[in-house]
């Protein structure tokens, strides 16, 4: 990018020739244009299986299909923001898996 010896805007390049946005000033050299990009390389990605490692905190409360006593929760916020979030319980037994919310 070049910017005009003048006022200091930028040149803009059109048709091959380069003039400045602001002053109409004209560049007498051929315009520079190059284009760069640093990309970083990451060696891993971590991957987490919601089957094998369950990363959400564990509550005691009745699953109401199972009447298992521990569950998964989060909270997200589902309705408008002056309101309050949502929590969803995940039971964790192994063979149930029930999915249920409650408004607060």
């Amino acid at each position: 990018m070049e910017f005009c010896p003048k006022c200091g805007a930028i040149i803009e390049v059109a048709e091959n020739k380069a003039s400045c946005t602001s002053c109409s000033y004209k560049l007498k050299k051929k315009p520079r244009i190059e284009a760069s990009e640093k990309v970083q390389k990451h060696e891993t990605v971590a991957v987490i299986n919601e089957e094998e490692d369950n990363t959400y905190p564990t509550v005691e409360i009745k699953c109401p299909k199972c009447s298992n006593k521990k569950a998964f929760f989060w909270t997200q916020q589902t309705r408008a923001a002056d309101e309050s979030e949502t929590k969803f319980y995940k039971c964790a037994d192994s063979k149930c898996h029930h999915t249920w919310r409650v408004y607060t």
